[in-house]
C-alpha cells in the first residue's frame, strides 16, 4: 500500500465528504443535546455541549478542507500528501468521538460514531500509504488514545467547575482545564513528529505525558476525594504515565533511532 496515490486520492475524497458530514451531523444534534441536558437537570453539561460541540465542529470542517489539499497532493503524487492526510484524520477522530458521549448518557442518538469510525480507517490508511512501520503505528495509536482522553479531561473540567462549590475545589478544575487541552494538543503533535521520524519526537512525548499527568492527576485525585469513588479523570494521566515509562526505556529509544533513519530514506 506504500505510495499508493490512487488509494490515497479515494481516501481523501472520503475525508472531504466526512468534513461536510461533521458539519451537518453536529448541527443536527447541537440544540437537541443542549435541550436534553437541561431537561435532564444538568445545565452545566448543557453549557459544556454548547462550547465543545461547536469547537469540534469547527475543527472537523477545517479538517475536511485540509483533505482538499491532501487530494491535490495525491493527484500530483506529492510526498507530503499522506502526512497531512494523517493530520486531517487525527482531527476528525476527535471531532467524531467526544460527541458520542453526551447524547449516549441521555438516550439520544449519537450519529458522530460514524465520523469517528471512518476517521480511524482514514488514519490507518494514511499511515500505511506513508509506509510507517507497524511498531511506530502501534505507539502512535496508544498516543492517540492519550490525546483523546486528555482532551476529554479538559472537557470534564468545564462541567465540574460549574457544579462544585466555590473555593479551592472549583478553582482546581478551572486551573487544570486548559492544561489538559494543551496536553492533548501536545500528544497530537507527538504523533505527527513520531510518524515522520523527527529527532524531537521523544522529548515531545515526555512533555506530552507530563502535561497530561499535571492536568489529570490533580483533578482526578480531587474528584476521588469529593465523590468518594474512582474518577474517569485518572484514565488519561495513568495511560500517559505508562507511556512515559515506555518512552524512557532504552529499547524504545533505540527503536525510535532506527525509525528516524528509515523515515529519512
Amino acid at each position: 500500500m506504500k505510495n499508493n496515490h490512487k488509494l490515497g486520492a479515494v481516501l481523501a475524497v472520503v475525508g472531504i465528504a466526512l468534513g461536510l458530514l461533521v458539519l451537518f451531523l453536529m448541527a443536527s444534534i447541537y440544540q437537541v443535546n443542549i435541550d436534553g441536558k437541561v431537561a435532564d437537570g444538568r445545565p452545566d453539561e448543557a453549557i459544556t455541549v454548547r462550547i465543545v460541540f461547536a469547537l469540534l465542529a469547527w475543527w472537523g470542517v477545517a479538517a475536511g478542507a485540509l483533505w482538499v489539499m491532501v487530494l491535490y497532493g495525491f493527484l500530483t503524487k506529492a510526498k507530503w500528501a499522506w502526512f497531512w492526510g494523517t493530520v486531517a484524520a487525527t482531527i476528525q477522530i476527535l471531532a467524531g468521538f467526544f460527541p458520542i458521549i453526551p447524547p449516549s448518557s441521555i438516550d439520544l442518538p449519537a450519529p458522530t460514531m460514524w465520523v469517528f469510525l471512518i476517521a480511524v480507517v482514514l488514519w490507518f490508511g494514511m499511515l500505511l500509504i506513508g509506509g510507517v512501520a507497524w511498531k511506530i503505528i502501534g505507539i502512535a495509536f496508544v498516543g492517540g488514545l492519550a490525546y483523546v482522553l486528555t482532551f476529554i479531561d479538559g472537557v470534564g473540567a468545564i462541567s465540574r467547575h460549574q457544579t462544585e462549590a466555590e473555593g479551592f475545589i472549583s478553582s482546581m478544575y478551572a486551573m487544570s482545564q486548559m492544561v489538559n487541552w494543551w496536553g492533548a494538543a501536545a500528544w497530537a503533535v507527538f504523533i505527527f513528529a513520531l510518524i515522520k521520524g523527527k529527532p524531537w519526537a521523544l522529548p515531545l512525548g515526555i512533555f506530552s505525558a507530563a502535561m497530561s499527568m499535571f492536568g489529570g492527576f490533580p483533578v482526578g485525585i480531587t474528584d476521588v476525594i469529593v465523590k468518594g469513588r474512582f474518577s474517569m479523570f485518572l484514565v488519561a494521566p495513568v495511560l500517559s504515565t505508562a507511556l512515559l515509562v515506555f518512552l524512557l526505556l532504552p529499547a524504545t529509544r533505540k527503536m525510535l533511532e532506527n525509525w528516524k533513519g528509515e523515515a529519512s530514506l
